[in-house]
């Protein structure tokens, strides 16, 4: 096989793979668990962004203080972003932002007009374009190089979209949506190894950039649209739960990404 051709198989095999294993891990969860999950999903964000992209992001920059500003502004673009979207909403039909006297259950299927889902997927996005460039760049060094560098990709890839099919669903997407965007966003992994074959040297200015508006994306939709829903129950119980499943999602990026440097 030729070198484009191993590029297009991993991006594909790739994305369907780590998608659909998250899937077999979410999907099938009753909606009562969604709320419970949300936390699962706070942690595997947070740990994929400290424990993944920021550091992939440092070690591959001279300048980290460039690095940090970027994250902050692209802390403060999700927030404009976010604020569009939830205008637009409330130009368009009753919103929570103005319904002050009706108070939703936490993640409300319908709760926050699929806001923290979009966000989320965009950074997905950017966060799928940057690994399908590393996968190229790997298989243009060496075909074994590649091999390892796409199932590395893969396995870190497999609890992080598990925590996105969360958020999409406590958005406000169905769970044929949240499929369907997750396998959008899992496109860019093909895009960006393509790109890469064909103009790598262009494209290796646009990875730290990039790994650093994932970071701030997932940073930005754990702290500011999903960790409030928790302070809404504030009783021993929930947040000893709430403490053990975010734990379990930090958890579960650091277990994998110590056995692939282990393996490495």
């Amino acid at each position: 096989m030729s070198t484009l051709s191993w590029i297009i198989l991993s991006g594909l095999l790739g994305g369907l793979l780590s998608i659909l294993l998250a899937a077999l891990l979410t999907l099938k969860a009753r909606s009562s668990w969604l709320s419970i999950l949300v936390s699962y999903a706070i942690g595997a964000l947070l740990g994929a962004a400290f424990l993944n992209t920021l550091p992939e992001a440092l070690e591959l920059s001279d300048d980290p203080k460039q690095i940090t500003v970027i994250v902050l502004l692209g802390i403060f673009i999700f927030f404009i972003l976010e604020k569009l979207v939830l205008w637009r909403h409330c130009h368009m039909e009753d919103c929570e932002a103005h319904d002050l006297g009706h108070h939703h259950p936490i993640y409300k299927l319908e709760g926050d007009q699929g806001r923290s889902g979009l966000m989320i997927t965009l950074g997905d996005t950017f966060h799928n374009f940057v690994d399908g460039v590393l996968i190229a760049a790997a298989f243009m060094v060496d075909t074994q190089l590649g091999i390892v560098t796409a199932i590395a990709i893969i396995a870190h890839e497999i609890p992080q979209e598990a925590g996105d099919f969360i958020i999409l669903l406590n958005s406000g997407y169905s769970r044929t949506q949240a499929l369907l965007l997750n396998l959008l966003s899992s496109a860019a992994t093909l895009v960006g190894g393509v790109l890469a074959y064909f103009m790598l040297n262009l494209l290796n200015g646009l990875v730290v950039p990039m790994l650093a508006i994932a970071t701030a994306c997932m940073i930005y939709v754990a702290m500011s649209d999903l960790i409030p829903s928790l302070h809404k129950r504030p009783e021993l119980t929930a947040t000893t739960q709430q403490v053990i499943l975010i734990s379990f999602g930090i958890g579960s990026i650091w277990l994998i990404e110590s056995l692939l440097k282990h393996s490495h």
